[in-house]
């Protein structure tokens, strides 16, 4: 009483068989290629590790060496200021009166300087 169904044509099952190995095929190549992106990108993300890593050792050893610098530089400006105490209290008090006038001035500027007539 259980029949099995034959092919509604002839070479049906065949084909039918046919196309059920190409799809096998073509998801074994698609596990392929996606083992073999995912390497690739494992590749990538390694390189840009290593590259970020030498620019931040770069950038360090740069700022270290500015630092240093800036600190010689103080240290002379400091001394200058030390045997020329005179002379820095004058210009740092023109510094600061100049800093004065370019506020006042960018001030009268920036302010409506209109009448209002109300």
């Amino acid at each position: 009483m259980a029949e099995t169904l034959k092919p509604a044509a002839p070479g049906v099952g065949d084909t039918q068989e046919a196309l059920e190995k190409q799809i096998a095929t073509l998801r074994n190549e698609v596990t392929e290629i996606n083992r073999m992106l995912a390497k690739r990108t494992v590749g990538v993300l390694l390189q840009a590790r290593e590259r970020a890593s030498d620019l931040y050792d770069d950038a360090s050893k740069t700022a270290a060496g500015a630092a240093k610098q800036v600190g010689t530089q103080l240290q002379a400006v400091s001394e200058v200021a030390r045997k020329n105490p005179g002379t820095t209290a004058t210009v740092l008090g023109g510094v600061g009166i100049v800093g004065f006038l370019l506020g006042v001035a960018v001030g009268l500027t920036l302010a409506d300087t209109r009448r209002r007539w109300y």
